[in-house]
């Protein structure tokens, strides 16, 4: 931490970290590389300053609302490197190694994740610092945060700012990869979870959990929340529920769909009734004759999960306007009898009620 830069370099050059720069993702060679052999306190000053030096923005704007994103956050970014001093094994000789691209940064440091971590538990499991000491150093002198909550730092920023989230999947028993990518991939989402922690005290901020499960809801994958975050995501007004029983699902609240400028898409996740899924469904089945579960779920697809459709179809087979049958995977369905009967009576009332309009010259 506070070593002579020649002490460290004699006694401890696997402490220094190494920064290089490529102008393209497919590159091999460096455009340039910068080694750090400081004592930490100097070193992380001077690495964020260059990380900087070549960090962009971008402007997300709602209206009169604007704000700016950074490439790089420097809070995740300090976090990251600062996770990467305190929990690598020192005894690797290799360096902490971080390449900088023009939308992206990778932080690669010796010794697998510590006993007990895996890339599932990052945000959950109890803090298991490889080097006690040294995180007790960095802790007490405010470099990082107290137990476990800098991982967490690293997701909520990174997920409110509608980036992808931090990838440590490259990592292995050997050494742990942190991937960050600077692409804002949903700049509503961006918007819609600053709008709402600009409005919120400090204590009632949205916690990780939170913002990571909306994020999920978002994208479709959001079955397996906890119902303690669904509740209190409900009881926020952030999400929406549609559907009953086994259909029920989540949406995002409507708050969110007029910032990213797509009210049609938040009206067609609004819970369908089996006759709007038959204006669907029947002209289908009139062209093919029958159709499987599996059709029904292609033919819905971006309005009903598979579970709600499967659902929708058993009541519209309750309700006479299907007709099922074969059992498991040879189950096929088609219009009922008794459906085709009441859609045909229905169709001469309306015809004749057209032809009275036409002789009254209501119509032409």
């Amino acid at each position: 931490m506070l070593g002579k830069k020649e002490v460290l370099k004699r006694v401890f050059p696997q402490a220094a970290v190494m920064l290089e720069y490529r102008n393209t993702e497919s590159q091999i060679t460096f455009d340039n590389r910068t080694k750090y052999d400081e004592p930490f306190y100097i070193m992380i000053e001077k690495l964020w300053h260059d990380i900087d030096l070549r960090n962009g923005k971008f402007q997300v704007a709602e209206g009169p609302y604007i704000f700016d994103i950074p490439y790089f956050n420097e809070e995740v970014i300090r976090e990251a490197i600062n996770n990467a001093i305190a929990h690598r094994d020192y005894r690797r000789n290799s360096e902490t190694v971080i390449k900088q691209y023009p939308q992206k940064l990778v932080i690669t440091n010796a010794g697998g994740f510590p006993v007990g971590v895996t890339i599932e538990n990052l945000l959950t499991v109890p803090s298991t610092p490889r080097n006690r000491l040294l995180a007790d150093v960095l802790s007490k002198t405010g470099i990082v945060e107290r137990s476990g909550q800098g991982i967490d730092k690293i997701f909520k920023n990174t997920i409110s700012e509608g980036k992808q989230q931090p990838d440590y999947s490259h990592s292995d028993k050997f050494h742990v990869e942190l991937v960050l990518s600077a692409t804002i991939t949903n700049r509503a989402f961006a918007l819609f979870i600053d709008s709402e922690q600009q409005r919120l005290p400090e204590e009632q901020k949205l916690s990780v959990f939170e913002i990571m499960a909306l994020s999920s809801i978002l994208s479709g994958n959001g079955n397996d929340i906890k119902k303690e975050i669904i509740k209190s995501l409900l009881n926020r007004g952030l999400i929406e529920r549609r559907g009953k029983t086994r259909g029920t699902y989540y949406i995002l609240s409507r708050n969110y769909y007029e910032i990213a400028g797509d009210i049609s898409d938040y009206a067609k996740k609004t819970e369908w009734n089996t006759n709007q899924a038959a204006s669907v469904i029947i002209p289908h089945l009139i062209k093919f004759k029958k159709a499987k579960m599996k059709d029904f779920v292609d033919l819905l697809s971006g309005h009903l999960t598979r579970r709600q459709v499967r659902v929708l179809i058993d009541q519209m087979v309750v309700e006479n306007i299907l007709e099922k049958k074969g059992s498991g995977s040879g189950t096929s369905y088609s219009i009922s009898e008794e459906y085709v009967k009441n859609t045909a009576l229905l169709t001469k009332a309306l015809g004749i009620g057209l032809e009275v309009l036409k002789e009254r010259g209501e119509i032409d």
